[in-house]
């Protein structure tokens, strides 16, 4: 993946949009509305999340990689955080014990050998041409798992600083119907000898049970089987207060709103949180337009109104997540999905879901199949990853209104407003979330009790200039090119400190955060 820094004369160029003052941009201007007295939303500490594809234990030496120092360098720095692991492929894993757990190892003694993580990296290329062509051909085959995948998992995720959640197969039926409960025991009583802390699910997406595996299963016996799960995680010293989450549906579409209803009907006690799983776009068949098309990103609000409604009809108090979420289903958009352009619908979703009232949000994938990963096929962050890093480190978990108002160009300026993490910075601090998905640079009108802050601002653009660059695998921070110092090491992620000024200036096919340090809101103090 090859990475250029910004030339310094576009720097300079960059530099003057600070201060530039053009007719084009009173055309493009638009007025920030914003009421800091009070939060509208807090979501959880873990608010943005990640999954393991179960497709990396499709064959087992592949979990390796999870042992690869650089991988579990990047994943620290997405902590505090839930990891899932899951998706279409745990519904076809059966747990097979062979009496030979992993020793217990330090953290910093778990390092996977250079020659064998480059010989997994080349043979994972190959693994995952199998793995699309079971996709494509909607055939599974069932996978046997042991315990070498359970303690890699622990591992990597008590490593990280992450909370494990494991999903178990909902395909496992009886003669009449109802889930078979036998291999879940089985697994529970190795993590309980083990004293692995971790919370459930189980199933994914029950709504396509049927075309992938002929078997349907109605809301009603899916809420009974997850009853039938927390019964059995009662009766454990370890997990009678673990998590259990679900059911994981696709989002609101025919038969799916008949399946979260009957799920919520019978199975809403059992569950902490109701889950459910949103794209936007089938990757088959999307374009860079549609990644920058307001109407698109404005249907995730859409979705989840739908689901809140349900869920709150039945079980007001009940939280709702999105268990697992990216740009494209099928695996994500070559060419899209791992490129800058995907940022925009990530960032979109952070802000959006955040306000509309979704606790967490859980990002399809960390590392592992399709083309949707923050972690490429040879352990390379992509735009995404540094972006979630960024709102790791500069978002706190209060969501505060604000507006826009005016402007030619204010459908392409989508902006989210939240009290700064109080890890960086002091009470008061707020962290406007900003993106312009326009060709043309916007400006930002500031109210008056906010012009008189200090900002620090961290603006992620690509590597080349225009609409070619949003097809780049790298990102500028400020400038500079993101990347890794070593296998160990992120890179200083630095804001650039702005005097106090009225305006703010968005360049074109920019991703920004603003950090107005001296705003003293009354919600963030």
């Amino acid at each position: 993946m090859e990475c250029t820094r910004l030339p310094l004369v576009l720097v300079l160029v960059l530099a003057l949009l600070w201060t530039r003052t053009t007719a084009h941009l009173d055309r493009n201007s638009s007025a920030l509305k914003v009421d800091l007295s009070a939060a509208i939303r807090r979501v959880d500490r873990r608010f943005l999340s990640v999954t393991i594809d179960a497709s990396l234990a499709a064959e087992e030496r592949f979990m390796s990689l999870l042992s690869s120092p650089k991988v579990r360098t990047l994943a620290k720095a997405l902590s505090p955080s839930f990891l899932r692991f899951g998706g279409t492929r745990q519904d076809f894993m059966v747990f097979t014990p062979q009496g030979v757990p992993a020793a217990d190892a330090p953290c910093d003694r778990l390092q996977l050998p250079p020659w064998l993580e480059d010989r997994l990296k080349k043979d994972w290329t190959r693994q995952q041409l199998s793995l699309m062509k079971e996709d494509w051909q909607g055939k599974y085959r069932r996978v046997q798992y042991t315990e070498y995948t359970v303690d890699l998992l622990h591992s990597f995720s008590s490593c990280s600083g992450m909370d494990l959640i494991f999903g178990l197969n909902a395909l496992l039926r009886t003669a009449n119907n109802t889930w078979n409960s036998s291999n879940a025991a089985s697994l529970l009583r190795y993590c309980e000898s083990r004293g692995y802390q971790m919370s459930w699910e189980l199933g994914n997406e029950p709504n396509s049970y049927e075309k992938k595996a002929g078997i349907r299963v109605d809301g009603n016996q899916l809420g009974r089987d997850f009853t039938r799960l927390r019964e059995m995680m009662s009766r454990s010293k370890s997990y009678r207060h673990a998590g259990l989450f679900g059911p994981d549906v696709g989002q609101p579409r025919d038969h799916r709103v008949d399946l979260l209803e009957g799920f919520l009907q019978t199975g809403a006690e059992a569950v902490d949180a109701c889950t459910w799983h949103h794209y936007y776009v089938n990757g088959r068949d999307t374009s860079l337009e549609d990644f920058l098309d307001p109407e698109i990103l404005d249907t995730l609000a859409f979705k989840t109104k739908e689901v809140l409604e349900k869920v709150k009809l039945v079980s007001p108090e009940k939280l709702v997540w999105l268990g697992e979420t990216s740009s494209a289903y099928g695996g994500g958009a070559a060419g899209l999905s791992d490129t800058f352009a995907a940022g925009f619908m990530w960032l979109d979703k952070l802000g959006l879901a955040a306000k509309l009232g979704l606790d967490v949000v859980m990002r399809q994938v960390f590392i592992g199949s399709g083309s949707y990963h923050l972690v490429d096929e040879n352990l390379d962050p992509l735009p995404d990853y540094w972006l979630s890093v960024l709102y790791k480190r500069l978002v706190g978990p209060e969501v505060l209104k604000v507006d826009l108002a005016g402007g030619a160009g204010r459908r392409r300026v989508r902006l989210y407003l939240h009290c700064s993490s109080k890890e960086r910075y002091r009470s008061g601090a707020v962290t406007l979330i900003s993106m312009n998905l326009g060709e043309e640079p916007a400006r930002l009108s500031l109210p008056d009790r906010l012009s008189s802050s200090s900002v620090e601002a961290f603006l992620l653009q690509a590597d080349r200039p225009g609409a070619a660059g949003l097809y780049s695998r790298c990102v500028r921070l400020n400038g500079d090119v993101m990347k890794m110092q070593d296998d160990e090491t992120l890179p200083d992620m630095k804001g650039t400190r702005l005097p106090p000024a009225k305006h703010l200036q968005l360049p074109a096919f920019c991703l920004a955060f603003f950090i107005l340090t001296d705003a003293a809101a009354p919600a963030c103090m």
